[in-house]
């Protein structure tokens, strides 16, 4: 029962981390650069994300451009395109097989085919939580060496937005979410290893017996 539960909770953490790791793709404020200047009646806030880039203007008005030349792009940001589709997809497969591999539903058949399935699921949201992990480190490790580099302007520099800790969060979800399901699955197995099933046997007193008395038959 207390396995079923913790399984449940993991499987609460996988759908926070799934639901964050979709809408960190999607955000457009990976980096944010205020620019204030002179007058704060024209304050100007940028946005650039993997698919876009937007402009906030202090009257209201709002902008995005959407990136359509992949090639043009640098290196990390189709790096960060690729991981982070990749881990939306592997923490949605995890999402279906653990529906199946969970001890609290119905499906899946008997219990080795759940603990299989389970294991699997819980595969997929490590290396979901892996591919979300990579992209936002070297997207963090970017922004803050610009930062650091005296030879930009102040104008071009930027900060980390909301959309690189919503992706940091996410992949410390899914990573705990995956741990717990692997673990789940091994607990089972290594009791079976620990604890085999007692085979019964005769003493050797007993069988000496028998063997005595089939002897004796023949004589």
């Amino acid at each position: 029962m207390a396995s079923a539960s913790l399984q449940f909770f993991a499987f609460i953490l996988a759908l926070f981390g799934v639901f964050g790791d979709i809408t960190a793709t999607l955000l457009p404020n990976w980096k944010v650069n205020a620019d204030v200047g002179s007058n704060i009646i024209t304050a100007i806030t940028q946005m650039q994300g993997l698919w876009m880039d937007c402009t906030w203007y202090s009257t209201g008005m709002f902008s995005c451009t959407l990136k359509y030349s992949v090639l043009s792009l640098p290196v990390y940001i189709q790096a960060a395109r690729t991981t982070m589709v990749l881990s939306c997809i592997l923490s949605a497969f995890g999402i279906c097989i653990t529906t199946v591999g969970m001890k609290c539903t119905k499906l899946g058949g008997d219990s080795d085919s759940k603990s299989h399935a389970c294991f699997a699921g819980g595969v997929c949201f490590i290396l979901s939580g892996i591919f979300g992990l990579v992209p936002t480190s070297w997207y963090t490790r970017e922004i803050i060496s610009n930062f650091l580099d005296q030879t930009i302007p102040e104008s071009s520099k930027h900060e980390p937005g909301g959309a690189v800790y919503t992706g940091f969060i996410s992949a410390g979800f899914l990573l705990i979410a995956g741990v717990i399901f692997c673990t789940s699955c091994f607990k089972k197995q290594q009791g079976a290893w620990i604890y085999p099933p007692k085979q019964h046997h005769l003493p050797s007193t007993e069988q000496e017996s028998d063997a005595g008395y089939n002897l004796k038959d023949y004589v």
